[in-house]
């Protein structure tokens, strides 16, 4: 393959994910959570710096593509740790949600849970044993394959 299909492949890849994840939120009415944003902001990213190594941009250009992908798919693998428990995930999206030391007194006299807070330690959907995170960190390893075949292959 040429190096500009690998791109390609890698930028549509990233595309569908980012895809995905909006028809997960918008169609199917999965609210993301903190972490799930992070994740989209790489695959941005990525998408973007596809495009522009497409138009003919510097063959250096197409490792940020890959530490792009790279970063999502770290992201990924921290998500779906702390959805299994297998560490602590950041207090203001875990566990009870509640960061005592951001809130004010009537916050915390308060009778009302806070609405539309999405916990980042609960699985909300799965496929196969594995968490939308934990597919994001499947498939940005082999985007991130793409990516490295693209940048290791001559013109």
């Amino acid at each position: 393959m040429t190096r500009n299909t690998y791109v390609l492949i890698a930028t549509l890849g990233s595309a569908a994910l980012l895809l995905g994840a909006f028809g997960f939120q918008h169609i199917g009415g999965y609210a993301p959570c903190k972490m799930c944003l992070w994740q989209r902001w790489p695959h941005t990213a990525a998408i973007l710096i596809g495009v522009i190594v497409l138009f003919g941009a510097p063959r250096a250009l197409i490792w940020l593509g890959a530490l792009s992908v790279a970063i999502t798919g770290l992201i990924g693998v921290y998500h779906a740790g702390v959805e299994w428990k297998f560490w602590p995930g950041p207090s203001s999206c875990t566990g009870g949600g509640m960061d005592l030391g951001a809130m004010s007194g009537s916050d915390l006299l308060s009778t009302s849970a806070p609405s539309g807070l999405v916990m980042c330690d609960d699985i909300v959907w799965q496929l196969f044993g594995l968490s939308m995170a934990g597919w994001n960190a499947v498939i940005c390893a082999i985007l991130l394959a793409f990516w490295v075949s693209a940048a290791r292959t001559p013109r």
